[in-house]
């Protein structure tokens, strides 16, 4: 660099922060008076109250000539005219290799008890690639889970929706894709997650070999709703860092229902309108500007699984509506199947990947369209074959659903420490209608 470039840079480098002071807090948020900051920087406010440290918040508004700030942390010990000092810029996390194994929360700090990680600082909110810069789909990502491999193929870059609601498997068939995808990282992300669930998804859904090569950041619940809120979008920034450096990287996401929750506490308390359901319309603006950063990069891939809570199998409600409109397909749990005791409760008749099409040979369509309707004409008819009031002879293509459903419910399930590899997927799936 020469001493030019240098001079300019000093130039620009201001050593005077910007400070201000605490005008009041309603709510969530936290309102002061500072001039030149800006939507996305970080400041910290110095409470005065003894035993207290500084608290980080971030400016999401202004009113009146005020900035609107929300905490990244509890707003215990906030007086007035507590002094507010700005950092100069939004909100950055390291990110490196030596984040694998690690577990942290939703703004970069270790939770595990290990060092601080090392790496280079990266914007934490940031732009999605541009859609020209985007490598089209066109290698399958095997996932380790024989109805996913096998009718719903996944292709490396896709994005898909996990529309589920509680207690109907979703963490075991994330924990069973962290274990077994063909992926160089995983990351995931568990936010607004009960904090007794975390240890089990890491202990028994995760295991020690899936830890090994993820990074898991968890925002619990109770914690500030900014910080569930970076959560989902740290997780994204670890993830994009690795695909810059050329790796393969599957993504999960749990869930981007309380991703949109936090993103309406902090819309709401910055004064903005409800508009659909009680969301505000900020909230739409974001999850594409989320979704959208995951796939195919100029170099390597962030394959998404991102879950959305569907209580009482609602599929239109807004931000299920919204995800399925921007996502590249969609896995749904029945919890009508999970109370058969099938694992993984797939419902593969209202399930697709829209690039399966693209990234398998012909013959593995037609056999997975095949499967599909067979499934589809048995459950259509399951009352009448149930209860012996179908006379064998009436439907040609239910005959044939009834004689192969043995060797398909052997297919569609799997134990959740199995991992099945893609080839035997394909060729068991074949077996099935034959």
């Amino acid at each position: 660099m020469d001493i030019g470039s240098l001079k300019a840079k000093l130039a620009a480098t201001s050593t005077i922060r910007p400070s201000g002071r605490v005008l009041g807090v309603t709510g969530l948020a936290l309102r002061f008076s500072m001039p030149g900051v800006r939507i996305g920087d970080v400041v910290h406010v110095k409470r005065r109250a003894p035993g207290v440290g500084p608290l980080a918040c971030e400016v999401v508004g202004f009113t009146g000539g005020e900035a609107v700030a929300m905490p990244l942390g509890t707003l215990s010990g906030v007086g007035p005219d507590d002094e507010v000092e700005s950092t100069g810029g939004p909100f950055t996390v390291l990110a490196g290799r030596d984040l694998l194994g690690r577990v942290v929360d939703g703004l970069g700090r270790p939770l595990d008890g290990g060092a601080a990680p090392r790496g280079v600082l990266v914007p934490v909110d940031r732009d999605p690639p541009s859609a020209l810069s985007r490598r089209p789909v066109s290698v399958p990502m095997a996932t380790g889970v024989r109805v996913l491999d096998g009718l719903l193929t996944l292709g490396e870059g896709q994005r898909v929706g996990l529309f589920a609601g509680s207690g109907v498997g979703k963490s075991t068939l994330l924990g069973a894709i962290a274990r077994g995808a063909a992926a160089d990282v995983v990351v995931v992300a568990l936010v607004g997650e009960r904090g007794r669930e975390v240890g089990e998804f890491l202990e028994h859904a995760l295991g020690a070999a899936g830890r090994a090569r993820s990074v898991v950041v968890v925002a619990t619940s109770d914690v500030a709703a900014l910080e569930r809120l970076r959560a989902a979008q740290v997780a994204t920034a670890y993830a994009e860092h690795f695909r810059d450096e050329g790796a393969k990287v599957m993504l999960l996401v749990d869930s981007v229902t309380r991703f949109a929750r936090a993103q309406r506490e902090v819309g709401l308390a910055a004064g903005e309108p409800p508009a659909r359901r009680g969301y505000p319309p900020s909230v739409f603006a974001m999850l594409p500007r989320l979704l959208e950063r995951s796939g195919q990069g100029e170099r390597g891939s962030i394959t998404a699984i991102y879950t959305v809570l569907v209580e009482g199998g609602d599929m239109d409600e807004p931000i299920a509506d919204e995800v399925r409109g921007v996502l590249d397909g969609h896995v749904v749990l029945d919890r009508t199947i999970a109370a058969r005791g099938r694992y993984p409760a797939v419902d593969v008749t209202v399930s697709l990947s829209r690039v399966m099409d693209a990234i398998t040979p012909p013959e593995h369509q037609a056999a997975a369209r095949k499967l599909r309707s067979l499934v589809a004409h048995y459950e259509a008819k399951r009352d009448l074959v149930t209860l012996g009031a179908y006379a064998k002879g009436t439907d040609k293509e239910l005959d044939e659903a009834i004689a192969k459903m043995p060797k398909i419910e052997q297919f569609l399930r799997q134990d959740p420490k199995d991992r099945v590899s893609f080839e035997d997927a394909a060729a068991t799936l074949a077996l099935a209608i034959k």
